[in-house]
């Protein structure tokens, strides 16, 4: 069975991770802090916060930024729950919208939904493919006059906060810069599927405007990730350094070291070899189905937008949903494991219970029930990825017809 996405562990990851662990210093220590500096420096940032995943490293973006009860954050319907869960946890509501074809948040539609209860905005990369986040900047700054800031913070910014999810970008471009430094905050995941991997872990990167020091959001940041700590753990183990403090009721989400390890292999191999091989693979995919008729093969580009080859998600061009599920099946007897990414939120039940229909998000349904996601990473072979695509066509002829 060719497997969907498993992570990338040799000799060199386990070597790290041995080294790691008989350093004596396994929680969060030198190696995170050098894992920090080299996301900042390769994302074009002059800061950046490793933590445990994206899911809590946004959700503290959220209540930092002061977003609670009675507060709006504008989201795509088609993303990962993640995204719209943590706004329900801080007692928000998520006001989804739908998406463009590339999957990725219509800003059209972000523009009609903002109202003088938006705090946020939250546009989601798809598979690779950045959103478009400087056209959603653009309207945060341009809808000034509609924001009705509560607290400090808020009126330091004196608009909707950015808040980019790449946790499917890292890697990706927009224009000359890399993604990270486009948003006024950007949350990336580390999960063991993505294209660069700390087992489980996430990252925020800060690129607020000048009112905003960036040391002062790291310290801010590392408080709330340690419970509102003074110290952390390593810094308390130093000679007569027992002595800490809280300010805040805080969080735990920090990163470890043992985590930073991975991260560390996985950063200094990304750019020349992980993004080189996926990129590979995605063509050689789209050699195979560009000119099938039943194919819409997925946009790794669209203007100045370039992805990150985090997923090949396939279209079926005249597939219903029900066909879709039925050719992932026979795909599946032909031991290729394929997957979906996602199903849209409002057909969760969760969502479904609050009110939200997917009815009313037409082509978030329309590109969701034709999708399907074909294996990428790093170890798929030639052979493997002409295995996968003669398996797909196969599916969809025994499905479909030919």
């Amino acid at each position: 069975m060719i497997p969907f996405s498993p992570p990338r562990v040799d000799d060199r990851t386990i070597a790290e991770v041995t080294a790691a662990l008989r350093s004596g210093w396994i929680t969060t220590g030198p190696r995170t802090t050098e894992f920090e500096r080299r996301l900042a420096a390769y994302c074009g940032v002059s800061k950046v916060i490793a933590l445990n995943a994206w899911t809590n490293a946004a959700e503290l973006v959220l209540r930092w930024f002061g977003v609670g009860p009675g507060d709006e954050v504008i989201v795509p319907a088609y993303t990962y729950c993640a995204t719209a869960n943590i706004v329900l946890h801080v007692g928000a509501r998520p006001v989804m919208v739908d998406i463009l074809d590339d999957f990725t948040i219509d800003p059209e539609a972000v523009r009609r939904a903002i109202t003088p209860r938006t705090k946020c905005v939250i546009p989601v990369d798809i598979g690779g493919l950045p959103a478009d986040v400087p056209a959603v900047v653009g309207l945060a700054r341009d809808a000034r006059a509609t924001f009705v800031p509560r607290g400090e913070v808020q009126e330091r910014l004196g608009r909707m906060l950015v808040l980019s999810d790449a946790a499917h970008a890292f890697g990706a471009r927009i224009g000359d810069r890399p993604v990270g430094s486009q948003a006024d905050i950007t949350g990336f995941s580390f999960h063991a599927v993505k294209n660069l991997t700390t087992a489980e872990g996430g990252a925020l990167t800060f690129s607020l405007p000048p009112a905003f020091d960036p040391e002062e959001l790291y310290r801010t940041f590392s408080l709330m990730s340690l419970h509102g700590q003074s110290k952390d753990a390593l810094s308390k183990m130093q000679s007569g350094g027992w002595r800490y403090d809280v300010s805040i009721a805080g969080f735990k989400c920090n990163m470890t070291d043992l985590q930073a390890a991975l991260g560390l292999v996985e950063l200094e191999r990304y750019d020349a070899d992980t993004l080189v091989r996926r990129r590979a693979i995605v063509e050689r995919y789209t050699a195979a189905f560009t000119g099938d008729a039943r194919f819409v093969v997925p946009s790794h580009r669209q203007g100045q937008r370039l992805s990150s080859f985090h997923l090949y998600m396939l279209r079926v061009a005249r597939a219903s949903e029900e066909q879709r599920d039925a050719i992932i099946e026979a795909t599946g007897k032909r031991q290729v494991s394929v997957n979906v990414h996602f199903i849209p939120m409002p057909m969760l039940s969760l969502y479904q219970g609050l009110g939200y229909r997917i009815a009313d998000y037409p082509n978030t349904y329309r590109q969701y029930s034709r999708e399907i996601s074909l294996p990428v990473y790093y170890d798929l072979t030639d052979d493997q990825v002409d295995t996968v695509i003669a398996a797909v066509k196969s599916a969809v002829d025994e499905v479909m017809g030919a």
